[in-house]
């Protein structure tokens, strides 16, 4: 059975060409014509941001919906969306504008962000390399993914759910060709991951494995 590639990742963030918003007019209109990218950058690798820090909200359209435009009812709106229940960016987008459209609708004052605090649209390239480092047997993998970095867990465990086998993390794939290790892919699979940040869901994949006899 072939080893698992342990790999890591960082992002190459840039400004997209989307205007910045400062109201939530703005940000409906705007979410309406961004590219896919844009919104995937600011609902799943914000986790990878070292200077995202919200541990209300995992996602920058949230948290910029509390702090910037003091809109608490929209931010829990947004805040609960989990992203990777979508394998399709475009029906994210129909549910994102759909709870926008809500909002407008129940608001009389829009209000408008302080300058400066405008929200700017993001979108990043995700450079990926091997660490060189393996796993040669279920039994290793919770060690493993113990000293495993930030953009490790995020590769393996999040942004794979977007490649084949669509929804499934690099984990599960693997452990997939030792029958008996049925309990401990049970696990992984039945995570909350939601609300985690990276260093919890490092934590929470060892135990779920552990749990599952992969120790």
């Amino acid at each position: 059975m072939d080893d698992f590639i342990i790999q890591d990742c960082t992002l190459l963030s840039r400004t997209s060409t989307v205007p910045p918003a400062i109201n939530l007019r703005e940000l409906r209109d705007r979410l309406a014509n961004c590219r896919p990218q844009v919104i995937y950058h600011h609902f799943c690798e914000t986790t990878l941001v070292p200077s995202f820090d919200n541990p209300d909200y995992r996602n920058d359209f949230a948290v910029w919906a509390k702090l910037y435009i003091g809109d608490r009812v929209l931010a829990e709106q947004l805040g609960i969306i989990n992203p990777y229940a979508y394998t399709d960016l475009e029906k994210l987008r129909e549910e994102v504008l759909e709870i926008l459209d809500q909002r407008l609708s129940e608001v009389y004052d829009i209000a408008s962000c302080q300058s400066g605090s405008e929200f700017f649209f993001t979108e990043a390239v995700t450079v990926v390399f091997d660490t060189g480092l393996r796993v040669s047997t279920p039994e290793a993998l919770p060690e493993a993914i113990g000293k495993m970095t930030n953009g490790s867990i995020y590769y393996h465990f999040l942004e794979s759910r977007r490649r084949e086998p669509v929804g499934l993390d690099d984990f599960s794939t693997w452990l997939s060709n030792f029958p008996d290790q049925e309990a401990g892919r049970h696990n992984l699979q039945m995570l909350d991951y939601s609300f985690s940040t990276l260093t919890e869901l490092r934590n929470e994949l060892v135990q779920a494995l552990e749990k599952g006899g992969a120790s």
